[in-house]
């Protein structure tokens, strides 16, 4: 199996300043920027040194609906069902807070969920007496449906939750089979994307999904700082709203009652960084411009090049097994520590990330090992990046 850097994708590389610093197989957690996004970012900032912070946003109004339009472009959405956010976290939260929990109601949950969407619906049941089902899996890691429908006629729940691929092992789910069964239940849904927001072709009107949330920092390309909330109109025709809006998501009628403002924007604040907007635009734009589709394509090639690589590579072992899985690839060793290969393969300008259990302990590979150092290439990494990434990992266990 060869592996080659055709010109479209040297074209790309080129256009990525850190790509002649680092090697980085770390996009899963930020990839690097390419120089449009910085360029959009360092236009507003010095916009904002010249003229102001509010001024420069007034003076951008058309600049700033185009941010809407690009980032809605990259799921399938409408401008007005997009709410940008601080991170995906932070967006995740407010969906999570729009809904009006009692005692006893319950969340059906994925095997999968993320450690930080984990902790806030144990928040929920701690707070709030929410219970938490697990819906099973199948042997391929995806969601059982035919479970989780029994799951949701026997406990009703109020919201069904998932995430499109795993941050841990790169699994990716079934998230238009969930939406499909949730909506003939007629169960909220939201989805977690991500891991998959800028990899690939997205449609949430396919997966059928009431609540999608993401990050602009992954594979996306954009910088730190910016997520986006995905709200149908079915939550806005049914009313809900952030628990604590402010003047951006609501109006103050007088000193007793509030209305929320029309669409998704009801779940924003009033405070941005505009600065990190304007990057995270741009990036929408950049990955359009590309194709998501050629993204994905291309993405598929590298992943497998590179899976079949670390397969062979002696002392190491692929955790997922590559089954159903994309460019995420988490790899142990019982030849050393894996905090300590972290640290060298910093020193030696390669970005990985290190995954102890806790960080998803319902992965039962991932629990098992004990920890895995996670590697994830993204359409800009070259046969290059790969050998040093290699001959890296052989060194460490040799």
């Amino acid at each position: 199996m060869t592996f080659t850097m055709p010109d479209l994708w040297r074209r790309l590389r080129a256009e990525t300043p850190g790509a002649s610093h680092v090697v980085h197989f770390n996009n899963a957690g930020a990839a690097l920027m390419p120089g449009p996004v910085i360029d959009a970012m360092q236009k507003h900032l010095q916009l904002e040194a010249e003229i102001g912070g509010y001024e420069a946003a007034r003076e951008r109004t058309g600049d700033i609906s185009e941010i809407y339009s690009n980032v809605a472009a990259t799921i399938g959405a409408r401008a007005d069902n997009i709410a940008l956010t601080a991170n995906a976290t932070d967006a995740y939260a407010r969906a999570l807070s729009s809904i009006s929990f009692k005692p006893g109601d319950v969340v059906v949950a994925a095997w999968s969920e993320y450690a930080s969407n984990q902790i806030q619906l144990l928040s929920l049941q701690k707070r709030f007496g929410v219970r938490i089902v697990r819906a099973p899996a199948l042997a391929s890691g995806k969601t059982d449906l035919e479970a989780l429908d029994a799951i949701i006629k026997r406990e009703q729940p109020r919201l069904v939750v998932s995430v499109h691929v795993n941050t841990s092992c790169g699994i990716i789910d079934d998230v238009a089979g969930i939406g499909a069964v949730c909506r003939r239940r007629d169960v909220l849904c939201m989805v977690d994307g991500c891991q998959s927001f800028g990899q690939m072709p997205i449609d949430v009107e396919e997966i059928a999904c009431d609540f999608f949330s993401a990050t602009s920092r992954k594979f996306m390309r954009g910088p730190r700082g910016a997520g986006l909330l995905y709200v149908s109109d079915r939550v806005l025709s049914e009313g809900l709203e952030p628990l604590f809006p402010d003047l951006r998501g609501a109006e103050l009628e007088d000193e007793k009652r509030y209305h929320p403002v029309q669409g998704a924007k009801r779940f924003e604040d009033w405070e941005f960084s505009y600065v990190t907007l304007f990057g995270f635009g741009a990036a929408a734009a950049y990955a359009r411009n590309i194709g998501l589709d050629r993204i994905e394509a291309r993405l598929a090639e590298v992943n497998d090049y590179l899976r079949a690589s670390l397969q062979r590579l002696p002392g190491w072992r692929v955790l997922d097994e590559g089954v159903g899985a994309g460019p995420i690839i988490p790899v142990h060793t019982e030849a050393g520590d894996g905090a300590a290969i972290h640290r060298r393969l910093c020193e030696q300008r390669i970005n990985t990330t290190y995954i102890p259990k806790m960080w998803a302990p319902m992965d039962p590979r991932l629990v098992d090992a004990g920890w895995a150092i996670r590697i994830s290439p993204h359409y800009y990494n070259s046969p290059a990046d790969i050998d040093v990434l290699l001959g890296a990992l052989g060194d460490a266990v040799s």
